[in-house]
């Protein structure tokens, strides 16, 4: 397949307003348009220790000892090395006839979540997993300092389907000079709720799911994790912090001591449950330059992908969605995992 020399630029779409990254260099990536296998960790691991120099240098890595891009690494952040948007250059927004565009700006980061060959999260140690939380805690506190930035995206692809191209576990974080149009229309929605009502929408979710336990997989002192009354996709599963918090950026140890053991928990329920499924799960939190919102709680919606999304859903915006979220968050509540 050949593409032209169109470099790297962020379009607006004038109808809706939802912005488009071009990134032709994408297609270099393991996984292009023309190949559905993901390289698995049986083949070369780029991402395994002592394979450092077939990776980007590092940005930050927790260690036990070594230098900086040698192994003695337990959690690990690269550049991406096929970025989606680039951190050099101006951002020199501009006009194309009718339409808007600027050059694809950003941060796009790999997180390398353990030294050894492992492809799911859930069997790493409950320590990794807060480590690898709170990494990503690390690397948007470093990314808010660049004014040119105004929005960070973390999130996982595990398995082909959901878009992995390597099977080693790892997660993403892609920093945006704009707001995506899935988080402005969450802001704008419990906005409107807040100037209406005077409340949180996401907290009254949570006492609202509390009082009927339907749809609560589980909770914890810090989070509730349940699958939304209007999930889109079978066994989504959303977690929320039980206290305001509307940037993730702001966690503390204590929140992510318990986050560690609530994702291993859902992670390995999901895995355990449903056959060991691809899975996307994506981190949502308020834009940077805001003070805390009143309105709005950072928080993570995981995806199986148990089914696919078709010429209604993507000419509609509905979802057809074959398992009720009653009957998905008892079936995860009532599925055991090891200790």
């Amino acid at each position: 397949m050949s593409t032209s020399r169109t470099k790297q630029e962020l379009r607006k779409d004038p109808i809706v307003g939802r912005w488009v990254i071009i990134a032709p260099e994408r297609l270099s990536r393991p996984q292009t348009l023309l190949n559905d296998d993901a390289i698995s960790c049986d083949s070369f691991d780029p991402f395994l220790a002592g394979n450092e120099d077939a990776t980007t240098p590092e940005i930050l890595a927790y260690r036990d000892g070594g230098v900086a891009n040698g192994p003695g690494w337990r959690v690990r952040v690269i550049p991406n090395k096929f970025p989606a948007v680039r951190i050099e250059g101006a951002l020199d927004k501009r006009g194309d006839g009718i339409y808007d565009k600027m050059n694809a700006i950003g941060a796009h980061e790999v997180i390398v979540e353990c030294p050894h060959r492992e492809t799911n999260m859930s069997r790493l140690s409950v320590e990794n997993i807060r480590e690898v939380l709170w990494v990503y805690r690390d690397r948007l506190v470093d990314l808010k300092r660049d004014h040119r930035l105004v929005h960070g995206l973390i999130f996982k692809n595990k398995g082909t389907r959901a878009g992995a191209s390597l099977d080693h576990s790892h997660s993403q974080l892609i920093v945006t000079p704009i707001i995506p149009i899935a988080i402005q229309e969450e802001l704008d929605g419990a906005r409107e709720f807040y100037d209406y009502r005077g409340r949180c929408i996401f907290e009254d979710m949570i006492q609202q799911e509390l009082a009927t336990e339907q749809r609560i997989v589980l909770e914890t002192e810090h989070f509730v994790v349940f699958c939304p009354y209007a999930s889109r996709f079978p066994f989504e599963t959303w977690i929320l912090p039980r206290h305001h918090s509307s940037h993730y950026e702001n966690i503390t140890k204590p929140m992510i001591e318990d986050l560690g053991t609530v994702m291993k928990t859902v992670l390995s329920k999901l895995e355990i449950g449903l056959d060991d499924p691809p899975y996307n799960f994506v981190l949502h939190s308020a834009p940077f330059a805001s003070q805390d919102l009143p309105h709005y709680l950072w928080h993570i919606e995981i995806f199986p992908r148990l089914s696919r999304v078709a010429g209604f859903e993507w000419g509609s915006g509905f979802y057809i969605n074959p398992v009720a979220p009653e009957e998905a968050a008892k079936f995860l509540r009532e599925t055991e995992i090891e200790d």
